[in-house]
């Protein structure tokens, strides 16, 4: 039986039922992709899922990518299937624009259909990156760039890596030591090491491109002076053809943690052969041409986080359900009391709501930022100036990434304690789901730096416009009445919340003008707070505004919401699952955003104490 067990049911409630995204799909740049037809895909996208990338995903932690010969990695056979399967069926289309061959879908659906997949096998995903990484070119390269690279990316399913990392910069990009320098023959040579590079070699495509991060020869330090170059695996000819192999060779891959089936590769650049490249575009503007790169990544860690842990709440809810082991605790002292699964005990029906309200917020955070990237092309189609959603989605990002990333993680094993001792074995898929997620936190910027990248770059550089914006939506709802008065009492928690996360700014704010000097170690101590605090409020919006929905829903349906027993009509399953969304939207706002009152206080009594210990006391 397949390890992935996905929730096709709440992904369309909530692009359809909450987020309306039939009045989206079927027109514009979306008209290839209809209602109708998304709801076709995501059903033919979920048995790929749990079909040929969820058959591939133990065997890729067991066998994993090994590195053979001279800079070649080997793929698992379960993973080249999964990759055999994904293609074949032209899925890499789904993510592509229409003048690339796409099918027109949104980003709202084509996220949804990525949770599916990366759900069920995520290195499979990483590998699958060529053809999108091509769309991204496909905007910053000159003609002769396009039709040379970005069309075979496409046509010929190639590899992508993005390479930024370096052995002494890691999240300190700017201090790359990896330079360029321009040949004769307009092409440009490089030389250096990188470290961390996800798909840096596999056997599957007959090519991979590397985006690589260099500085050419005289430029200035930091990330300014950094240009960005296209260095493929084979040489790629004018002609189209492949030449001879580059200088561009993995010469280690790390031995991790987890995600054993995704190379993670050491790249050598020029060490025996010279490493050629392009200049993307012609121009000098690396770090801005990467960082559409990077925001993809970022949000596609953060569905991966989300996604696992929906897979591990969803096996941890099954193993519940079966499992016999003692008496309901009202009757823990009669030993003639019947055994019972031990989904009717209270502290694991505690630590599944948890999973549950967390897991389903968080899905509703990723598909609102991608409806967000749907309005975002949807307005540019029509020539409007889309500047105030682009921001919405840059100050979402952070949230997605960083709080969808730790809190995966952490609730993750409460999934793995449902099983008790089962669940440290091997026999279930949850230690497994545990060490692939830990890299969702570190890698493309650690939630330290994302929280820094949220108060002091997102929220900061328009003087907190967006973010006004945002809590001023979630400040109506508050108000408003949602629910028809049946959640009175959560909107109220809602509106104290807000408080708090207004609070806590002005707070930061008011640290950067402190009389030390000092204000800004003063902030970096709580950004993550910030982050942490800001996600769970917009969480706790989003799973009000679900409930709102779903008491309408039973309102329709006339059903209190009863639970449905095994084999109901689906009209009582209906009333149970809308039943579900709203007890886990009323457990998450009383459960998790009372938090925020506490950690406002502890916030506001933030001193340098920390900072001014000596290095040796710690």
């Amino acid at each position: 039986m397949s390890h992935y067990r996905s929730n096709l049911r709440d992904i369309a409630f909530n692009l359809f039922e909450v987020f309306g995204r039939d009045e989206v799909l079927g027109r514009g740049p979306f008209a290839q992709m209809d209602g109708p037809t998304a709801r076709e895909v995501l059903a033919e996208v979920e048995r790929l899922a749990t079909g040929p990338f969820a058959d591939g995903f133990v065997e890729g932690d067991r066998v994993g990518a090994q590195l053979v010969g001279e800079g070649e990695v080997v793929l698992d056979a379960g993973t080249r299937r999964a990759l055999d399967a994904y293609f074949g069926g032209e899925w890499h289309r789904l993510n592509l624009p229409e003048h690339l061959g796409g099918f027109g879908a949104s980003p709202s659906l084509q996220w949804a259909c990525s949770e599916l997949l990366l759900g069920a096998n995520p290195a499979a995903v990483l590998y699958s990156g060529g053809p999108f990484f091509a769309t991204i070119l496909d905007g910053l390269v000159t003609a002769e760039q396009r039709e040379r690279m970005v069309a075979p990316m496409v046509e010929r399913r190639w590899g992508a890596t993005m390479v930024l990392t370096e052995p002494d910069a890691g999240s300190d990009v700017g201090a790359g030591r990896t330079s360029a320098v321009l040949a004769d023959d307009g092409t440009w040579h490089l030389t250096g090491t990188k470290r961390f590079i996800t798909s840096g070699d596999f056997d599957w495509p007959e090519n991979i491109v590397h985006l690589v991060l260099a500085r050419p020869q005289g430029a200035g330090p930091g990330t300014k002076g950094l240009s960005l170059f296209i260095v493929p695996k084979f040489w790629v000819h004018e002609d189209g053809s492949l030449g001879e192999r580059n200088g561009a060779v993995v010469t280690g891959i790390e031995d991790k943690m987890g995600l054993k089936a995704s190379s993670t590769c050491t790249l050598t650049l020029g060490e025996q052969v010279a490493a050629r490249g392009l200049l993307v575009g012609e121009v000098h503007d690396g770090i801005r041409q990467m960082f559409k790169v990077i925001e993809y990544a970022r949000m596609l860690v953060g569905t991966k986080a989300i996604a696992t842990l929906s897979t591990g709440y969803l096996n941890a809810l099954d193993y519940a359900k079966q499992r016999v082991q003692g008496a309901e605790l009202a009757r823990a002292a009669d030993k003639t009391a019947p055994r019972v699964a031990i989904i009717r005990h209270p502290d694991v029906r505690r630590m599944l709501m948890t999973q549950k309200a967390h897991v389903e917020g968080l899905r509703a955070l990723t598909l609102y930022t991608a409806t967000v990237q749907d309005d975002i092309v949807v307005g540019e189609a029509d020539g409007r100036d889309m500047t105030d959603a682009q921001r919405r989605n840059d100050l979402l990002l952070p949230l997605v990434k960083g709080y969808g990333s730790e809190k995966s993680y952490e609730l993750l094993a409460l999934s793995l304690q449902v099983f008790g001792g089962s669940g440290y074995c091997r026999d279930y898929p949850l230690e497994q789901y545990l060490r692939d997620a830990k890299i969702d936190t570190l890698y493309e910027g650690t939630t330290g730096i994302q929280a820094l990248d949220l108060f002091f770059r997102k929220i900061a550089r328009d003087s907190g416009a967006a973010l006004a914006a945002l809590l001023g939506e979630i400040l109506a709802f508050a108000k408003g009445d949602a629910g028809n008065g049946a959640l009175a009492q959560e909107r109220a928690l809602l509106a104290t919340g807000l408080e708090d996360v207004q609070g806590m700014l002005g707070t930061l704010v008011g640290f950067l003008g402190h009389d030390s000097g000092r204000g800004v170690e003063l902030v970096g101590l709580q950004t993550t707070s910030l982050l942490e605090s800001l996600a769970e409020l917009v969480v706790g919006w989003l799973l009000l505004r679900q409930a709102e929905v779903a008491l309408a829903a039973l309102f329709r349906l006339g059903n209190s919401g009863a639970p449905a027993p095994p084999g109901a009509a689906a009209g009582d399953r209906d009333a149970a699952f809308y039943e579900g969304k709203v007890a886990a939207a009323r457990f998450f706002v009383r459960t998790v955003l009372p938090e925020l009152t506490a950690r406002r206080a502890v916030l506001e009594r933030t001193d340098l104490a920390v900072m001014e210990l000596a290095d040796a006391a710690l």
